[in-house]
């Protein structure tokens, strides 16, 4: 670390930033559907994800590689351009965040690095086809993967079941849901905190301090999982909100199958090297549990809502990178410049966000849920064709419905008059 300068210093600072971002933004994607069904009260539910999510961070390297040395070529990139690229995607995340959008903050990051590197030495700087199949592919791919396995997961587990009483059952998916919670945590470390390793990596290949194509240090690695398991635990509440009431109302069942079926393709695709959206394999997940259940609902205004900022993300962010790295090549002044601009944008961002807050304490209040809205053409499609739960499950959930509706007897006035026979 003897070889960091003064502007290096401030990337890797910036990048821890963003990698900060990235956690709280993020929260969601594990711990919404835990605690929108309650069985995670909301602050140990973000602790849990937080420590899983540092424990992740040193499971794999795939995916920091294919940012420090495959989306843009690392010959004569400057430090800058980094910096650039970091200011694009955090006022992303802000942004987003502030609607209670859940965005790729992986997307944001990615758009910022183009735009930044394209503003700075051309079209040429970028690897078209590492995007192409690294980046683009797996963003189509992953909520639709997600979400059919999701779908087809929920459909198995009401159909399959063999506990008929309800509360029994609810209870069982619950701590199903927990461990599920937990592997999604893990698999978020695992995919998320790599890309900031793979973007400091990045900027100390641009000073020389490393090799082109090096594994990132150990202090790079660690300093990264600390970061983004720091923003995990504060709880992106907003975005919580929207993925555990606003896009569709989860049961226990729907929640298991949801979170498995994400955590599996995040895992696989780490694997692979694949920098997948964390966010949208699980709110794919999450749309196909909705679906997946007989007489779910998924609120499509609020979905379509999301699939617009996921189509905005990339070009959004690349435009604001683009626009910083014109002002850090003007010079000293222009760097300062941006790093006022980032700061300033995120305090009206953070002061906005003060005029109704959200955190654990409202997080699930019935005042903040989306309006009711009726099923759609695809959710009526899907539920005419599923099977309704079994017999016994039906009559456990009646029973239990009528106990909650008839009122016990109180004591019997004496002085009160005979209640009539009932007819016969």
């Amino acid at each position: 670390m003897e070889h960091i300068t003064l502007l290096l210093a401030i990337v890797v600072v910036t990048a821890l930033v963003f990698d900060f971002t990235n956690g709280f933004h993020d929260t969601a994607n594990a711990m919404a559907t835990t605690i929108s069904t309650g069985a995670l009260k909301p602050k140990t539910a973000v602790a849990m994800s937080a420590v899983l999510n540092l424990v992740g961070a040193f499971l794999s390297v795939e995916v920091a590689k294919t940012i420090s040395g495959g989306i843009i070529n690392e010959e004569g990139i400057r430090t800058e351009v980094i910096f650039a690229a970091l200011v694009g995607a955090i006022l992303w995340n802000l942004l987003t965040w502030l609607l209670g959008l859940p965005s790729s903050s992986s997307h944001a990051l990615f758009g910022g690095l183009i735009g930044a590197a394209v503003m700075s030495a051309g079209w040429s700087a970028v690897n078209g086809s590492t995007i192409v199949t690294k980046v683009l592919i797996p963003a189509v791919a992953a909520p639709i993967v997600a979400g059919l396995a999701a779908a087809a997961a929920t459909k198995l587990t009401y159909r399959i079941k063999a506990n008929p009483e309800a509360k029994a059952t609810a209870k069982g998916y619950r701590a199903g849901q927990i461990a599920s919670a937990g592997l999604v945590s893990l698999a978020h470390g695992t995919n998320d905190a790599q890309k900031t390793m793979g973007i400091i990596t990045l900027a100390l290949v641009t000073q020389g301090v490393v090799a082109p194509g090096s594994n990132p240090p150990l202090w790079v690695i660690v300093s990264a999982g600390m970061a983004i398991a720091l923003g995990t635990y504060l709880g992106g509440w907003r975005i919580i909100r929207t993925m555990g009431k606003g896009l569709t109302d989860l049961q226990p069942q729907q929640g298991f199958a949801a979170q498995t079926s994400a955590a599996t393709v995040i895992l696989a695709s780490s694997h692979l090297g694949f920098s997948l959206s964390t966010t949208q394999s699980c709110s794919g997940a999450v749309m196909g549990a909705g679906l997946g259940r007989k007489g779910g609902v998924v609120r499509w205004s609020t979905a379509t809502r999301m699939f617009v900022a996921w189509g905005l993300t990339l070009p959004a962010a690349g435009l604001v990178g683009a626009g910083a790295e014109f002002l850090t090549k003007q010079g000293t002044w222009g760097i300062v410049l941006v790093a006022v601009l980032l700061v300033g944008g995120s305090a009206v961002i953070w002061a906005l966000s003060r005029r109704q807050p959200v955190d654990q304490h409202n997080v699930t209040a019935d005042d903040l849920d989306a309006p009711a809205e009726a099923p759609g053409v695809v959710t009526t499609a899907i539920a005419a064709v599923t099977p309704p739960p079994a017999a016994g499950s039906v009559a456990a959930v009646a029973d239990e419905g009528l106990k909650s509706t008839i009122p016990t007897p109180g004591p019997t006035d004496p002085a009160a008059p005979p209640a009539p026979a009932a007819a016969v």
